[in-house]
């Protein structure tokens, strides 16, 4: 399963007048039945939106006040994570004739009263963003927005938003479509959120909703692919020097050159990509060679093997990017300690949606070519990059189902990529490196280095 979230808006998206329709609630209840996690992150303060909307507890977390305030429905907590409306902008806007609705952090008004409530921003000298929701007017302190309480309620649930689908329709969804995988508009959007989105539905607001809802639960949105192409992953540029890039699901890479041709520069480069755009990686490294990259945890040494569980453990937080070092495990049982492995992460990638990548080096140690008596447990994976020096060394479905296949050369610079759909080869000049952020180094402390790569 690739899509484990959905995060929908409330007015105007399930929500008409104020209600939502008992076919709508039935439609999300049906989702959450498939094991997805339902947020709902709206502009609204939470006592009117708890008055007017009994069945809330069908969410798993409600972002509120437009990412002002995290609320959890199981238990009724609150969290604030934004400050107080200041005393003296409340003041000023009532002694103005503004008529507000003061928040545990926002302030509500509505056009045409937008003047005023900058002016008095302006006076104050405060910094206080100002965002429209169709005819809405909301003051939210600094840093606040829907993809910041977004952040802190995935968070909090352990998703990435590389696993997300949103929709909306106003003016302050767009940072809600733009932090998740796949951004939706409902019919009855804005023309500029129809414009940014990768689906417009047909229908208008909770019917728009339950398309993508009956589209998930049929086949995980596999045949409605977005419209934009705005995750794809960067390769490089060709001879024209346009871009060369992949869709980031679905793909499967052959990486193939002699010994000291590249093949891992070329490696390095896509996940230093992955990391940038916030996809989880998990390496097997079979020679120990990914024992520095950054900003990976690394889990076994070239003389200590590593324990299937600790890596488990770590990837089920989204922001850990692990190296697994298989250097300490004797050559003749890396492939069964692999298959092992491999059966526990196909089960966390049904959960979860992640590693979004898995990169098998050493892909002819790892899974080797069988005698035709001998059957592999499970299908080659997608999102994988196979790495090798001898490609009819390994397990041939691996080879006969790849969509890239990528050659180095030593000292060029360049990759040849062939493409498994018949486009022409490309001669790609590498990307520039970049530099993440974090290192986390494997210290011979398991339990303090988990601590610390998982907050």
């Amino acid at each position: 399963m690739r899509y484990t979230a959905v995060a929908l808006d409330f007015d105007g998206t399930i929500a008409h007048d104020s209600e939502v329709p008992p076919h709508v609630v039935e439609g999300l209840r049906r989702l959450k039945d498939t094991g997805r996690k339902l947020l709902l992150v709206t502009g609204r303060e939470l006592p009117e939106l708890l008055a007017i909307f009994k069945p809330i507890d069908i969410f798993d977390r409600v972002v509120a006040e437009n990412g002002a305030l995290l609320y959890r429905p199981a238990t009724g907590e609150r969290v604030e994570l934004g400050e107080a409306p200041p005393a003296k902008l409340v003041a000023l806007l009532r002694e103005r004739g503004v008529p507000i609705s003061v928040g545990q952090s926002i302030i509500a008004t509505v056009e045409p009263h937008e003047t005023v409530v900058l002016q008095c921003i302006r006076e104050l000298g405060l910094e206080r963003p100002v965002i429209f929701n169709k005819g809405a007017v909301m003051i939210l302190p600094p840093g606040i927005n829907k993809a910041s309480g977004l952040a802190r309620a995935l968070g909090e649930l352990g998703l990435s938003p590389r696993n997300l689908v949103a929709a909306g329709d106003a003016e302050n969804d767009h940072a809600l479509l733009d932090t998740a995988e796949y951004s939706v508009a409902v019919a009855n959007a804005i023309t500029t959120l129809k414009e940014a989105a990768d689906r417009v539905t047909t229908g208008m607001r909770g019917d728009g909703v339950l398309e993508v809802i009956e589209d998930l639960i049929d086949n995980d949105l596999a045949s409605a692919p977005p419209k934009r192409e705005r995750r794809m992953l960067s390769i490089g540029r060709g001879p024209s020097g346009a871009e060369v890039a992949l869709n980031p699901s679905g793909v499967s890479m052959l990486v193939t050159g002699a010994h000291g041709s590249g093949k891992s520069t070329f490696t390095r480069r896509m996940l230093e990509r992955f990391c940038t755009a916030g996809y989880q990686f998990c390496v097997l490294d079979g020679r120990g060679e990914y024992l520095d990259f950054q900003p990976a945890v690394v889990f076994g040494t070239q003389e200590v093997a590593p324990d299937p569980f600790e890596i488990l453990t770590a990837l089920e937080k989204p922001d850990v990017q692990a190296v697994v070092c298989l250097a300490a495990v004797l050559p003749a049982r890396r492939a069964a300690f692999f298959e092992r492995l491999n059966a526990e992460l196909h089960s966390l990638r049904e959960k979860t949606g992640r590693p979004h990548w898995l990169v098998i080096d050493e892909a002819q140690e790892l899974t080797p070519r069988l005698d035709a008596q001998t059957v592999r447990s499970g299908p080659p994976a997608e999102n994988t990059i196979y790495v090798t020096t001898d490609p009819s060394a390994i397990d041939s479905r691996i080879v006969d189902s790849v969509q890239v296949t990528v050659e180095r050369a030593p000292g060029d610079g360049k990759v040849l990529v062939r493409f498994r759909n018949g486009k022409e080869p490309l001669l790609v000049t590498l990307p520039p490196r970049t530099h993440p952020d974090r290192v986390m180094r494997k210290d011979g402390d398991v339990g303090k280095l988990l601590r610390r790569a998982m907050g």
